[in-house]
């Protein structure tokens, strides 16, 4: 029997998350599975990946074939990387302990680049709510300061009309007495 490390598709439509699953190469996507070894959740920012990584290891060192996208989440997991040091521990080219080591060295330096990525991730966002709230402050000074002008003007129209109304007044009060 070929079996595949492949991905079942669950969720609802434009949410989809991904079973991790062994299965009978035969089988359809969806159907049925031997073995569920992880998920794969691409609506995160980076990506969810949860993985057994014992059980993926075994199964791609008895034959299993992984599907593209599989492949790659093994990959980024080490699993493929510590099957090609365990092959070089087979031919002897170095001892358990050294593959052991090395794979720790990789995994160090992954785990940094992820942490360096999810980093400047956040410092872009920090960046960008700055920013937007730089833009909404000069918004609103510069509709308080149209409105401070609107409201100055009506102020000055108020007191131009007042005067002249008393202007008026003065100038009938002296014709109202001349006609007395």
């Amino acid at each position: 029997m070929a079996t595949k490390i492949r991905l079942q598709r669950h969720g609802r439509k434009n949410y989809a998350f991904y079973p991790i699953v062994i299965a009978d190469s035969r089988a359809p996507r969806d159907g049925k599975f031997i073995e569920r070894i992880g998920s794969y959740n691409p609506n995160t920012n980076p990506a969810t990946v949860t993985l057994n990584f014992e059980r993926a290891l075994y199964w791609v060192n008895v034959g299993a074939q992984p599907t593209d996208t599989v492949r790659s989440i093994l990959s980024q997991e080490g699993v493929l990387m510590m099957k090609h040091l365990q092959g070089g521990v087979k031919k002897g080219a170095f001892d358990e302990a050294e593959a052991q080591r090395r794979f720790d060295a990789w995994k160090q330096q992954k785990q940094k680049s992820i942490d360096g990525l999810r980093s400047s991730m956040a410092d872009k966002k920090e960046l960008a709510a700055k920013q937007r709230l730089e833009a909404e402050q000069a918004k609103n000074q510069a509709k308080a300061e149209a409105v401070a002008k609107k409201k100055a003007e009506l102020a000055a129209a108020k007191a131009e009309a007042e005067a002249a109304a008393a202007a008026e007044a003065a100038e009938e009060a002296p014709a109202a007495e001349a006609a007395e």
